[in-house]
This record gives structure tokens, sequence and C-alpha cells, in this order.
């Protein structure tokens, strides 16, 4: 992926790590339009920031559909999509109460990005040079023991984005795979005020020098996560596991 000169579609980029890449995006030299459910959201951000904007709602079928016409309708010349949007909250399985929440970060984490990339392939493809940008997380190698439908749908992105790459080698897609560590936003309520957290700015810094450095990269790892990252196939992993869960 070339860091400047493209048009990019990023849905669920009204806050956090969304938000921050769309800018940097933006600063970089390229179109970006952001998508999220409020519009009134998406307005303050196109004053603000000059940023084009689509309202879209990945848990519904038609809403992204409405929103993939109106992004190629706008912007013909799209060729990069970054399935950003997600959600992610703390479940504890010991009771059948669970499991409407785990319903819907399912909704959103898997059936979400699956209906951006069915709306989105085909012209994807027909550009000559189109990227894929999904997004994982470092918890779908060692997981949080308070979020287990989060790590297994984060899991899923994974596997999902190593297994499309292969089906879409030789077209003009490239499939990347952003793995975040523990970022400083609000996926959870209090976590951008997290000392032990990595700050925005800094990953989202990490992250543009990445892309920049490695066009040809099939994942974007900040150093901070490889060590959730890589536990498991470095032997360390019921150590990364303790560590990361240390009331577990």
């Amino acid at each position: 992926m070339n860091i400047t000169g493209n048009t990019i579609f990023i849905p669920g980029a009204t806050s956090g790590i969304g938000l921050a890449l769309a800018l940097r995006l933006q600063a970089a030299g390229n179109t970006v339009v952001i998508g999220g459910r409020r519009s009134d959201v998406l307005q303050r951000l196109a004053l603000e920031h000059g940023l084009s904007t689509v309202t879209i709602d990945t848990t519904d079928p038609a809403s992204v559909l409405a929103a993939r016409d109106q992004v190629l309708a706008e912007h013909a010349d799209l060729n990069v999509l970054i399935a950003m949007a997600g959600v992610m909250d703390a479940e504890d399985v010991r009771g059948a109460g669970f499991l409407a929440l785990a319903e819907r970060i399912v909704e959103t984490n898997i059936n979400g990005p699956l209906r951006l990339v069915a709306a989105f392939i085909e012209h994807l493809q027909a550009r000559p040079a189109a990227t894929l940008i999904t997004v994982s997380s470092g918890l779908a190698h060692t997981p949080l023991a308070h979020t287990p439908t989060y790590n297994g749908t984060k899991a899923f992105i994974h596997r999902y984005s190593e297994t499309i790459r292969m089906q879409l080698a030789g077209t003009s897609v490239q499939v990347i795979e952003l793995v975040p560590p523990a970022v400083q936003t609000e996926l959870m309520p209090g976590n951008s005020v997290n000392e032990h957290f990595m700050p925005l700015d800094a990953f989202t810094d990490e992250v543009m020098a990445l892309l920049d450095a490695q066009p040809d990269a099939q994942e974007i790892l900040v150093d901070t996560v490889k060590f959730l990252r890589f536990a498991e196939v470095e032997g360390r992993y019921p150590a990364a596991v303790a560590a990361l869960n240390p009331a577990a």
C-alpha cells in the first residue's frame, strides 16, 4: 500500500483509532471518507476536519449497501477500505444472560466486516491497485479473561484475513491486518486514561511509519503488541496469559 494518493473509506471512524488514522491518512495526502451511525457526529467531524462522511450501521445489511452506493457514487476512485468498526464488552459466561451481549459483539465484529468485504470487493478488484485493511487485536492470540467473545471475534478476523489474502492473491487487492495492542481509547469505558495502555498518538505514529516502511506488509504490528501476537509461537503462552490476567 502506498501511504499517499489514495481514496480511503473507514467505517467506524468517528472516534478512537479509526478517527486518528483517518486524520493521519488525510494529512499524508489521501482523500478520506469516514462512516458512522450518528449523523450529528459525522457533521461535526466534517466541519472540523474537512472529511467526507457517510452514515453507516454495519449491523444493518441495507445500511451497508446504501453506504457503499453513496461512497462509490461520490468517490468512484475509492481504492482502500479499512474495516474498522468494532465493539468490546466484558462478559460472564457463568450464566445464560451473557448471550444477547455476545451476539451483539459477533454481529458488529464479524458480520460487520463480512458485509463490508462483500459490498466492496468487486469494486476493489476493478481498481489497478487496492488495499483491504482488516482490524484484529493482540487478544486474538493471547486472551483476556473478561472478554471471551471479543477475543474470539478478533481471532476470526485474523484467520479470515489470512485466508482471503490467499484467495485474492493474483488480484489487485492487497490484504493487510492491523493488530492493535491495548490503546488509550474509549473502546471500553476508562481505557483512554489507563496508563498501562499505549497512547493513541504513539500508536498512530507507529502504524503510519510501518505502513510507509513496509508497503508490502501483511500485518502491521507495533512493538507493544508483539508480546501478545507471538506468545504462543515463542513458547511464552502460559506466562503471557498469566501476565495479562493476574486475577485469574
